[in-house]
Parts: C-alpha cells; sequence; structure tokens
C-alpha cells in the first residue's frame, strides 16, 4: 500500500516561476508515486478577514492554476478544505487536548501578533490545530513543508500521539516532513534580492497568468548593474539572478552566448532582457492557454471540485467515525 502524503495549497493566487520549479514540480511527481491529497487552504485564510468575493475567485483561481500546471485529478485528490466538514470536526475535537500554553508558545502566533496586533483572533491561536487536522483527517505518513512549518508538523505529531495515548487507540500515525532529498530550485526575483514571491511586489514576479506585453514591462525593469570592469570577472547577485534566471526558461545556446559576452566584457544587458522576456513568454504559454480555458470552464471546475471533495470525504469520514468512537461519541 502506497504511504500517504498531504500538502496545503495557500488559497491566495497567482501562481509565479517560483511556485512553479518549487513545490509544484514535487507535487507532480509525488502524484505518481503515493497516494496524495492536495487541497486549497480556505479555513486557514479566514483568519486575514479576506472578502467574500476575493476568497471565492482566490480559491477558483488557485484550482485552475494548479490544474493548469500538471496536477491529475485523477492520480491525486484535489479538492477545496472547505468542502470536507469532517476538517472541522477533528479540529474541534483536537481542540479539546491541545494547550493554550504550548499554542502561545508557537513561533507563528508570536509573529502573527507582531504582524497584525489588531487582529489577534482566535483563529490565528489554534492555526497549528487547523493544520493538524489537515493532515491526521487522512492518517498521513508524509508532509511535504518548508522550514517555516516545521514546528506545526512537530505540533500535529504531540496532537496525534496525545489523542492516540489519551483514547488508547493506535488511530493516528507520526507524519513527517517530506521531500526527495534535494534542495528545492530557488528562482531569483526580478528586483535583484531574494527568491521570487508576491509578498516582495508584483513586479518581483512573473505569474503564470502574466500576459506577454506585462512580461516584457516586468524583465525590462529587472535590476542589473552598469555590466563587467574586466574580462571574467565575477557575477554580483543581481547580475547572478538574472543569469540564473535564463538557465530556467533559455535554451543552452542562448545561455551560453551571453555568458561569453559577460565575459568578454561586450554584454548589453537590454538585449539579454529582451531575450529573457521572450524565452519567458514561450515558456509560460502552455501554462497560459490552459488557465484561461479552464477559468472560462465553470463546468469543468465544477466537476474537479466534487470530485475531489468526494474522493477526500471517503478517507476524512472513516477517520472521524474512528476518532468519535475513541472518544466515546456513539449514537444511541
Amino acid at each position: 500500500m502506497k504511504e500517504i502524503v498531504v500538502s496545503g495549497i495557500r488559497s491566495t493566487g497567482n501562481l509565479h516561476l517560483g511556485n512553479y520549479f518549487g513545490a509544484i514540480k514535487n507535487f507532480i511527481r509525488m502524484q505518481h508515486e503515493y497516494t496524495c491529497y492536495f487541497f486549497i487552504a480556505d479555513y486557514h485564510s479566514l483568519t486575514t478577514h479576506p472578502t467574500p468575493a476575493d476568497l471565492h475567485m482566490n480559491v477558483k483561481q488557485v484550482l485552475v492554476e494548479y490544474l493548469a500546471c500538471g496536477l491529475d485529478p485523477d492520480a491525486a485528490t484535489l479538492y477545496i478544505q472547505s468542502d470536507l466538514p469532517e476538517i472541522a470536526e477533528l479540529y474541534l475535537l483536537l481542540n479539546m487536548n491541545a494547550y493554550v500554553g504550548e499554542l502561545e508558545r508557537c513561533t507563528s502566533f508570536k509573529d502573527k501578533i507582531r504582524q497584525q496586533p489588531d487582529n489577534i483572533n482566535g483563529g490565528l491561536l489554534t492555526y497549528p490545530v487547523l493544520m493538524a487536522a489537515d493532515i491526521l483527517i487522512h492518517r498521513a505518513h508524509k508532509v511535504p513543508v518548508g522550514k517555516d512549518q516545521e514546528q506545526h508538523l512537530e505540533m500535529a505529531r504531540t496532537f496525534g500521539n496525545r489523542f492516540n495515548r489519551l483514547y488508547h487507540t493506535e488511530l493516528f500515525p507520526e507524519p513527517y516532513a517530506f521531500n526527495y532529498g534535494t534542495q528545492l530550485v530557488k528562482v531569483p526575483g526580478l528586483d535583484g534580492s531574494g527568491k521570487m514571491g508576491k509578498s516582495e511586489g508584483e513586479g518581483n514576479a512573473i505569474f503564470l497568468s502574466d500576459s506577454p506585453d506585462v512580461i516584457r514591462k516586468k524583465v525590462m525593469r529587472a535590476v542589473t548593474d552598469s555590466g563587467p570592469t574586466s574580462e571574467h570577472q565575477a557575477k554580483p547577485d543581481v547580475i547572478k539572478n538574472i543569469f540564473s534566471l535564463m538557465e530556467l526558461v533559455s535554451s543552452p545556446e542562448t545561455l551560453a552566448f551571453f555568458e561569453e559576452k559577460y565575459n568578454t566584457m561586450q554584454i548589453r544587458y537590454g538585449d539579454m532582457k529582451k531575450q529573457l522576456a521572450e524565452d519567458m513568454i514561450l515558456f509560460t504559454a502552455p501554462f497560459r492557454e490552459k488557465i484561461n480555458a479552464l477559468a472560462r470552464d465553470e463546468a469543468e471546475i465544477h466537476k474537479i471540485a466534487s470530485k475531489g471533495a468526494e474522493k477526500a470525504r471517503e478517507s476524512a469520514s472513516a477517520t472521524l467515525k474512528e476518532a468519535r468512537h475513541a472518544i466515546g461519541i456513539r449514537r444511541f
């Protein structure tokens, strides 16, 4: 029997090249090697009080973009978190054995207190419990998470083990962080520092749904310097970024051409950025076409979301039935 992998997907779109070369490519591989449950975490987003229209459209956009990237609803179970009422009930049951002191010590809660002092809600405090419910509802063995989520995963193990111990059951296995043993590709941003990401500003990222004109404008504004002053000069970080992006989307011949121009002090960054923009447009074209086609097909989106919810509920309801029985919640 295949091991179970569970991973949440942020419900705030849009996806950019950093997302694709990072987590998404791993998801695409995982779906064929494990029993995978991937869900769009709309419950989690409620801690920031999104408007109803924004929440609905964001969830739709994220679903469409992940499908366009290659997540296969026939190979993996792809669903929307709020379509599973079993998650909310398990969240409630786990909360009964989650203690205020351990939740207040959570690093992410401390960070949120600093970031949004006017909105310190109960959902922020119990965020790790909801994340544990997401994982434990399918009795996951592996969870592909980044360093920032490892404490939450440790807490999921704590809550699962505590439940097993209190109710004399072996219902929940211990979930562990998972990757393929290799570093995720770090895609640099266009602003010359750090990685590509929406939080760094819209102009820092190339989104898979960006139009050709938008891509050209963004790339042409990418940060560079005045050029090398000696042959085979080491590249400063801002220039490494441009070459790293070209390595991802351009042909080896194109990359070699501009490497030679740089090493011989003949580089013209304007020409390089024009080429990079066209290569990015070509690379993202299949995603953009699929995104636009799916976004117009409301019936297909409904079909995929409903199918995912049905598959996920089969697993979730079996877990919840056992959890209720272990606690003593039984029908008369």
